[in-house]
């Protein structure tokens, strides 16, 4: 990363003259002197790998999916709206120079003081990093804005076979940094918290990955740990229609933001090794390899769940995942990776899942197909939820604006 693109030398004397120390440290911890500074910058078009921060939506929705995610949940300390607010507006300068492949701020030479950016990504370009932001129902409480809370964003509802853990369920704010390198998603997880000490905590974390094969130069859709392929079914980013009915709200201040639901699912990787192939299939509902519907071709033909054999038996099974999913009669774009932390201490068996990202323009849409999947997905044989949380996407951000602006405008 470099770190000459977004930050004036007038702007850096105006930090480095504050106290005489070069950093404001308070509430906010370091770096809170950047709230000062109006201009939040800008995307920088001559960046190498580089996604715009600023659009109609967020970054890290439709964007192309990357190879590395750093998921992170966090709870929320202030009860005060123009402390939070200006927390957003910093993250949002921040976001604007880590997605150009920036240090938030110089490194500086002077020893005797702890650096604004923490250094890790520096020589590192912007791997299409994209840094995605949304809150949870409990932020309205904290903050006593219910009033502005969207009657979508709610708990969700407890489902069939859930074994909920607390450390990876809730939470007030989520920050889901994607890119092509796992260390410049920490690097900017890391920075983004770090300015905001005092103000939000991890609650937790997830690390995952995703790999894509490639034909004919095209990007294949990634597979899961179970080998088969996972987002077939996904709405394009240029399919306006879809994205309109199914993925982003169209009204009030969250107009052009997205529900995201959150699942961590581990998944039971040594049963699943013991079932033959035919079985495994029957589950999905898919062929493995092609990612096709069973008694299809490719991976992109139509699911035709009524279709039946010579028997009399449906081709794709009543119980399999793909025949519950689609019964449910709604779509969800579904932005997931797999994840592993290393060996379960209790059965010595792979620590190993899933962190399954929908958005979608409600969560009932995700509540619906869950309930159809209910007790009898085949599936269930082989996964258990174990996190789990709902949160509303801000809507995009336009240039010169930051963060939840529609939100805090509202207020």
């Amino acid at each position: 990363m470099t770190n000459n693109n977004n930050m004036s030398r007038r702007d850096f004397l105006k930090i480095a003259s504050i106290g005489g120390a070069g950093v404001v440290v308070g509430s906010t911890g370091l770096g809170t002197s950047l709230l000062a500074i109006n201009h939040f910058g800008k995307d920088n078009k001559h960046t190498k790998h580089k996604v715009n921060f600023y659009g109609k939506y967020q970054s890290g929705i439709i964007s192309d999916v990357q190879k590395h995610v750093n998921f992170v949940v966090l709870e929320l300390h202030s009860t005060e709206v123009n402390e939070v607010k200006e927390m957003f507006k910093q993250w949002t300068a921040h976001s604007i120079k880590l997605m150009n492949g920036d240090l938030i701020a110089p490194l500086t030479n002077n020893t005797m003081l702890p650096t604004i950016d923490t250094g890790e990504a520096k020589g590192l370009d912007a791997a299409r990093l994209t840094l995605t932001y949304g809150v949870s129902p409990t932020f309205f409480d904290k903050l006593k804005i219910t009033e502005k809370r969207p009657k979508d964003l709610k708990d969700l509802p407890h489902f069939p076979k859930d074994q909920l853990d607390d450390k990876f369920t809730g939470g007030d704010i989520v920050i889901q940094a994607c890119s092509d390198d796992p260390q410049v998603n920490f690097h900017a997880i890391r920075n983004l918290i770090r300015a905001s000490s005092g103000i939000v905590t991890m609650k937790w974390a997830q690390t995952g990955f995703n790999s894509f094969e490639e034909k004919e130069g095209k990007v294949q859709t990634p597979r899961n740990l179970f080998s088969f392929k996972d987002g077939t079914g996904n709405p394009k980013a240029h399919e306006q229609d879809a994205l309109d009915q199914y993925i982003f709200a169209n009204s009030g201040w969250e107009k052009n933001g997205s529900y995201l639901v959150v699942r961590k699912i581990q998944m039971h990787l040594e049963t699943w090794d013991r079932t033959a192939l035919e079985d495994q299939e029957a589950t999905f509902g898919r062929h493995r390899d092609s990612g096709a519907p069973l008694g299809k071709k490719n991976e992109f033909d139509t699911v035709n769940i009524e279709e039946k054999d010579k028997e009399g038996n449906y081709v794709i099974p009543e119980d399999s995942h793909v025949h519950l999913a689609k019964k449910a009669k709604t779509k969800m774009l579904r932005r997931s990776f797999s994840y592993t932390n290393g060996v379960n201490e209790q059965t010595g068996a792979f620590d190993a899942g899933l962190i399954f990202v929908s958005y979608q323009k409600s969560p009932e849409q995700f509540t619906r197909i869950q309930n159809m999947l209910g007790r009898i997905d085949r599936m269930n044989e082989y996964i258990t939820h174990r996190g789990s949380g709902v949160f509303l996407v801000f809507p995009g951000i336009k240039e010169g604006g930051y963060i939840g602006e529609t939100l805090f405008n509202s207020i």
